[in-house]
């Protein structure tokens, strides 16, 4: 076989670069999405109430820790949702990664106005925990923020950068569908099929691997 009729082998065997591994791409969507969902698990707010308005469920009440989850309700959602993409994305195909890179950063997009809202307003945000625990809401209160909110809005813009990444890198990730493949003329054949899939796949395109 000559030097032209390996080329095509060579350059499908040539293996892809570290950030573009599959692996790496997924397995760090999913560490920045589950870093967005610990946040939420943690005390975004403490709020501090005024006894003369608080009314006398709350007279004698200490401060009150408002978590993530309670202070931005959308952030826990999007998180799950970017992380199912995340993983989706290891076995989608062509078209479909496109889809889920739109829902990834889409979803980062909404962990940021969520969060970026708790930050703008933290009095606005914590009033649903205030009136679940005192039966009062929309009076004076302190409210301290935590290093939470800005540790999820970081995080949500890491994960929409993450989700992105999913295009540049699909490049070198290996065809699995009849859909996705491309073989060059009389490559093929020579390469073998990979598994099992592979072999149905050329099978039902005429192809014997045998």
């Amino acid at each position: 076989m000559t030097g032209p009729d390996l080329a095509p082998q060579r350059a499908a065997r040539k293996p892809a670069p570290a950030w573009a591994r599959k692996s790496t791409v997924v397995l760090l969507i999913a560490l920045l999405a589950l870093a967005v969902f610990g946040t939420t698990t943690q005390t975004w707010m403490t709020v501090t109430l005024d006894p003369n308005q608080a009314g006398q469920a709350g007279a004698g009440q200490g401060p009150l820790d408002v978590q993530g989850s309670k202070a931005a309700t959308a952030v826990t959602a999007l998180a799950l949702v970017a992380l199912a993409g995340g993983l989706a994305a290891a076995i989608a195909g062509r078209v479909a990664r496109w889809i889920i890179t739109g829902i990834i950063v889409l979803a980062s997009a909404g962990i940021v106005a969520a969060a970026g809202t708790v930050l703008s307003d933290p009095l606005a945000a914590s009033q649903g925990s205030i009136g679940a625990a005192t039966g009062v809401t929309g009076g004076p209160a302190q409210v301290a923020v935590s290093a939470f909110p800005v540790l999820a809005v970081v995080a949500g813009c890491l994960l929409a950068l993450a989700g992105l990444l999913i295009l540049p890198a699909s490049r070198h990730w290996a065809s699995r569908t009849k859909y996705d493949a491309r073989p060059v003329a009389g490559s093929a054949a020579a390469a073998g099929p990979v598994d099992e899939i592979d072999s149905w796949d050329r099978l039902s395109r005429g192809d014997d691997p045998t």
